[in-house]
């Protein structure tokens, strides 16, 4: 016989609290990768790298940060960062991965009244370097920090790690589409910015005195995924929330997108931007963006010379210099300046020459 649902049975079966959208972080998972599609990249300058994350490991000269494949079961991929030449960190030194948590998806933290609510962070890590490393959450808009420990006790092994951080119940915390709170994970920054573990305190910082400073030991490597952040004071986290591809990626293309042609084949090498040749050397183009960005963006193409626009029923005429005109958080105007057109004729933009030209749209925090 099958049994009947009532609402109240449909009610515990459908509530949010623990089924979805428990994550706060952002490709925690590592699977998407934008910018650089697996390739290793130079860790020095302080730069988002794989999407949502961003960091720099300045004191060792040659780091780098790539995508990896190794990783723990149920996982496809991490983020792995190799140490170049080690080197201990000065004072002010800044040596981290991290990534920043818009306000609108904290907002309901409560953070800065009696009420805010604990949180549990987790993750999944593998050093070839064993000890007692560090982290830290510090609030975007108020001077308040919370360093936290863990230990890696095997060497290239890969072990889950939770941490119970309670909620600051004083601050500022932001709730809209500006920066809420800094998840950090420290690779040996400076005494400046270590602090005490297990409290909120005032400044700024990234870890905890004494631990571990992976920057010192040349070839190191850090991998890290599975990183989890939700609400609630959690002996044991919840599984990691591994959502749809699509949702995950339209997640991270809020923040960043990288725009390419329509096709491999020359002749079909358009982007769907079209516009209008306002004069025998400027067309103005319409474009439109993947998803609705977080603000407007900054926008960078590859190259000028990588595009042209077709004019008309005319051949393709290579752009020469570019011109944002306007952005907002839905699309934006472009001027592209080339040579031979005809004013008033419809446009459209196309590679130049079969290049492989990419526009990337930028709203980071």
């Amino acid at each position: 016989m099958s049994k009947a649902f009532g609402l109240a049975q449909l009610g515990n079966v459908f509530d949010d609290g623990a089924l979805s959208n428990r994550n706060r972080i952002i490709n925690g998972a590592m699977v998407f990768d934008q910018r650089n599609e697996g390739s290793s990249v130079a860790f020095t300058s302080l730069a988002y790298k794989l999407d949502r994350w961003v960091g720099a490991v300045g004191t060792a000269s040659g780091t780098t940060i790539q995508r990896s494949t190794t990783s723990p079961t149920g996982f496809s991929n991490s983020a792995l960062i190799t140490i170049g030449t080690g080197a201990s960190p000065v004072a002010g030194a800044v040596n981290r991965i991290y990534q920043v948590i818009e306000g609108y998806n904290i907002s309901d933290f409560g953070w800065g009244t009696a009420s805010a609510s604990a949180i549990t962070l987790s993750f999944w890590v593998r050093s070839s370097v064993t000890g007692t490393f560090s982290g830290a959450l510090y609030g975007a808009s108020t001077q308040q920090s919370y360093a936290f420990t863990y230990t890696i006790s095997a060497a290239n092994t890969f072990e889950q790690k939770t941490i119970t951080i309670s909620g600051p119940t004083t601050g500022t915390w932001n709730s809209t589409n500006g920066a809420g709170v800094y998840v950090n994970f420290d690779l040996g920054s400076g005494s400046t910015f270590k602090t005490s573990a297990g409290s909120w305190t005032t400044g700024t910082y990234i870890g905890v005195t004494g631990s571990t400073n992976l920057c010192e030991t040349s070839s190191a490597t850090f991998y890290l995924t599975g990183v989890q952040l939700e609400v609630g004071d959690l002996s044991a986290a919840t599984p990691f929330e591994h959502r749809p591809f699509g949702d995950e990626l339209a997640r991270c293309q809020r923040y960043f997108q990288k725009i390419e042609s329509l096709g491999s084949v020359a002749a079909y090498n358009a982007f769907p931007y079209t516009g209008l040749s306002r004069s025998t050397t400027v067309a103005k183009v319409s474009c439109g963006w993947i998803t609705i960005l977080r603000s407007a963006p900054t926008i960078t193409f590859s190259a000028a010379s990588d595009f042209a626009v077709v004019n008309g029923t005319g051949s393709a005429k290579a752009v020469t210099a570019t011109s944002v005109i306007r952005t907002n958080n839905n699309s934006g105007v472009v001027e592209f300046t080339a040579t031979g057109l005809t004013a008033g004729q419809a446009t459209y933009l196309t590679t130049n020459n079969a290049a492989d030209p990419t526009i990337s749209v930028d709203a980071e925090l």
